[in-house]
């Protein structure tokens, strides 16, 4: 009769397979931000949509521009959301491949490895989104140089 694999070497085991688990918590902490900043813009396009009929043309215009703006914005987050949750699910194919591999006797050492850099793309992708979704940000809260004195040059 087999007795498998010795208690220390499953621990060891355990040990490397849950190393990826603190990527996780940090694409975790991504996702947070991603999701807050992605309900702020739908609150604010809301509000503005459930107002439009009260504005004047003036006003109105400049609610179209922000509105196309924060579609805009939605689209971005939503794109950098779904690349870090494709990466969370990897890091999780990842462990689950290096605990099963290493319980089996399986040689998964490729395909981890392939799934590791496909990891890092995927959080790479969604963090560039995340920076462009900030730009984006930024560029909707320009204010007009008549209102800032120190500014006129």
């Amino acid at each position: 009769m087999d007795p498998g694999p010795a208690v220390s070497t499953i621990a060891h085991q355990i040990q490397l397979a849950v190393a990826p688990v603190f990527l996780l918590a940090g694409i975790g902490s991504i996702l947070n931000v991603l999701a807050g900043r992605l309900a702020r813009v739908v609150e604010r396009a809301r509000m503005l949509e459930r107002d439009f009929a009260s504005f004047d043309e003036e006003t109105r215009a400049a609610a179209t521009a922000e509105l196309r703006l924060l579609d805009q914005r939605m689209t971005v987050v939503n794109l950098s959301l779904s690349a870090c949750t494709a990466a969370a699910l990897f890091v999780c194919v990842t462990v689950a491949l290096m605990f099963t591999g290493s319980l089996a006797d399986a040689a998964f050492g490729r395909p981890v490895a392939w799934l590791f850099v496909l990891t890092m793309l995927l959080l790479i992708l969604g963090l560039i989104l995340f920076l462009w979704e900030v730009r984006l940000a930024v560029r909707s809260l320009r204010v007009r140089r008549a209102l800032m004195p120190h500014r006129r040059g």
